[in-house]
């Protein structure tokens, strides 16, 4: 069997994640959720997920003893990172304001309160959006371009390199919601709250071989 790791280091709806990757995985990989730094090490794949604020979840993944264990996984294993798991990647959020992980340039801001409030939306953005493709990738295989997939979020990246911009998405501004670089695919949405294009993108991590 072969491990997909999703990482715990208390911060998270892991639950859900670990149950829609079960829903699509195939029969030879075992998904675990693990605290342990060196189950993630002997994992084949890695899945990194956040909830709450950026500097707890920072504070919480160093305290862990799990950080240079994501760390060695994002230079060769495919990653991906979901929610506050995909801000994470990038060097600086306002959230706080806090340092992140820096394997993305780039830095996290908050949705613009002047844009969403004159077309009135609401901050936390929440509920069904849809993704724009803004170039190809393995995991899109099989998913249509602007499906619908589902936010909660009032900070979204910005990334300082535009090849690495995956998806985008509109809510009062276009933001992006989805990033890629070499082994490393990371959305806003959640997947796992996405119904059958959400699973889609999970098992089209499960196969990827970057």
């Amino acid at each position: 069997m072969t491990l997909v790791a999703i990482v715990d280091y208390g911060m998270g709806n892991l639950r859900s994640v670990a149950q829609a990757l079960s829903h699509v995985k195939q029969e030879n990989q075992d998904i675990v959720i693990t605290s342990e730094p060196e189950v993630i090490d002997r994992a084949e794949r890695v899945v990194l997920p956040g909830q709450g604020a950026m500097p707890d979840c920072m504070k919480a993944i160093r305290e862990s003893g799990l950080l240079e264990s994501v760390y060695r996984a994002a230079r060769d294993k495919p990653m991906f990172g979901v929610c506050v798991g995909e801000q994470m990647l990038f060097e600086t959020s306002e959230e706080g304001p806090a340092d992140c992980l820096s394997l993305f340039p780039g830095k996290v801001v908050r949705f613009n309160a002047a844009d969403t409030t004159e077309q009135g939306l609401k901050v936390p953005h929440m509920g069904w959006n849809q993704v724009e493709q803004v170039r190809q990738h393995p995991l899109w295989e099989g998913i249509a371009d602007k499906a619908w997939f589902y936010f909660v979020h009032s900070y979204h990246v910005r990334p300082a390199v535009a090849d690495h911009i995956a998806g985008q998405s509109v809510h009062g501004e276009r933001f992006t919601c989805a990033v890629a670089r070499d082994n490393i695919f990371a959305t806003q949405f959640h997947p796992e709250k996405s119904a059958q294009d959400g699973l889609r993108l999970y098992r089209n991590f499960l196969r990827w071989h970057p």
